[in-house]
């Protein structure tokens, strides 16, 4: 008889764990304590804009294996559209000029001698603070590394690190941007196209693992929630949920990929990162045509990136702890005045919704960088899985997915 392996938590860390324990042939249960899947990375219908839209707007690049990997396995991977070449648009709303970074396939970086394809107002012996950062991250942050200012900062390295650290990047960790760059810039253009779920992150991630897992024999239990486990001698002997406590028998193994908080509670005495940066998220529903490229970044700006869907244009802004207190129609409106310059749109506010997460993801500075767990604990058939854990990329759709492969790695061993 197959051993069990109980997954606590249905984000992307739980059902990428699930998804290559169930295909490995262990009887898996998933036990989430909301109504539906997803985690952060998930869609629903809002009833404001009468539309389908996702709680945030996520990318991942053609070089993110393990994201890649997971669609493919749950038979996905035409459901993220994207251009064929690594380019992205930009428009600065102080000058309000235009460009597109236009990255080669090859790991070369001969883009950065082209004035018509780096970043205006940058000469390529800019770009040796990239290299800087790489070569000698420190231990220390970014504003430590590297000068924080400067054309090439404002105009690429701050956008880029903002989206993907989710930090105020002078207080970011280095050694986590340099891992960046090395992933994204330094591998060349063929790992650097940007993928969006054009219809939806329910549609492309979520959806297809559910249904792949019922394939497999796997239970899911929604509404769910973990509110206790019982330890004895070393290991993790059973689940306490709110109406049944679930023995473990000696060969089964649990998972926990629930949020940094959660697993503190849970395991007391774990050490885990307890700060927190938001991320604010604006859509609007828009009728006339739009132009705008599928993704846009804004600099000097309160908007950072505007993503461009059918029927609907919605915008993302990292580390937005500043903007936790603003009034919603003040936000909405303030953005709208952004988007509607750059998409050449009426002023008049549309139909909106914002959506805002206090605790989006983990802060990315050094010091809760090493409150980061590795994926074993003290408990010989308990791991841990999500994008807060020690997998040496900030909280990203990859991240948490890798987490998930670690941890149905340790599991399966």
């Amino acid at each position: 008889m197959p051993r069990t392996v109980h997954v606590i938590g249905a984000g992307l860390a739980g059902l990428s764990a699930a998804i290559r324990l169930a295909e490995g042939g262990d009887n898996v249960i998933l036990h989430e304590a909301g109504a539906q899947a997803g985690g952060r990375c998930r869609s629903y219908h809002d009833a404001s804009l009468g539309m389908m839209i996702d709680n945030g707007n996520h990318v991942i690049l053609s070089g993110n294996c393990s994201a890649l990997s997971y669609l493919e396995t749950i038979g996905a991977t035409d459901r993220m559209h994207g251009s064929e070449q690594a380019d992205f648009n930009f428009v600065d709303l102080a000058s309000y000029e235009r460009w597109q970074l236009r990255l080669g396939d090859g790991v070369l970086p001969w883009w950065i001698f082209s004035a018509s394809r780096r970043v205006p107002d940058t000469r390529a012996s800019d770009y040796l603070v990239l290299a800087l950062l790489m070569a000698r991250p420190g231990t220390g942050t970014v504003g430590e590394a590297i000068n924080c200012s400067g054309a090439l900062y404002e105009r690429l390295i701050e956008p880029l690190l903002l989206a993907m650290l989710n930090n105020d990047p002078p207080q970011a960790s280095a050694k986590l941007a340099a891992t960046l760059m090395r992933e994204t810039l330094a591998a060349g253009g063929r790992t650097c196209r940007p993928l969006i779920a054009r219809d939806g992150l329910s549609n492309a991630f979520v959806d297809p693992a559910l249904a792949f897992l019922r394939s497999h024999g796997a239970s899911l239990r929604f509404d769910h929630e973990l509110h206790a486990i019982d330890c004895k001698d070393g290991a993790a002997v059973a689940l306490k949920f709110a109406a049944e406590t679930i023995p473990l028998a000696e060969d089964d193994v649990v998972i926990l990929a629930v949020p940094p908080n959660a697993a503190a509670r849970l395991l007391p005495g774990l050490r885990a990162p307890n700060e927190f940066r938001a991320i604010a998220n604006v859509h609007f529903r828009v009728n006339e045509e739009v132009t705008l490229p599928a993704m846009t970044g804004l600099v000097h700006a309160t908007t950072q990136w505007v993503f461009a869907y059918p029927g609907r244009l919605s915008v993302t802004i990292s580390n937005a702890d500043a903007l936790m207190q603003v009034p919603r129609e003040e936000l909405a409106q303030t953005v709208w005045r952004e988007v509607a310059r750059v998409a050449s749109l009426p002023d008049r506010l549309p139909p909106w919704q914002v959506v805002r997460e206090r605790r989006a993801t983990i802060a990315t500075d050094p010091q809760q960088e090493s409150l980061r767990p590795p994926a074993k604990t003290a408990w010989t058939n308990l791991f841990l899985a999500g994008d807060w854990t020690a997998t040496g990329l900030p909280p990203t759709i990859e991240s948490a997915i890798r987490s998930g492969e670690r941890a149905a790695r340790l599991a399966a061993a």
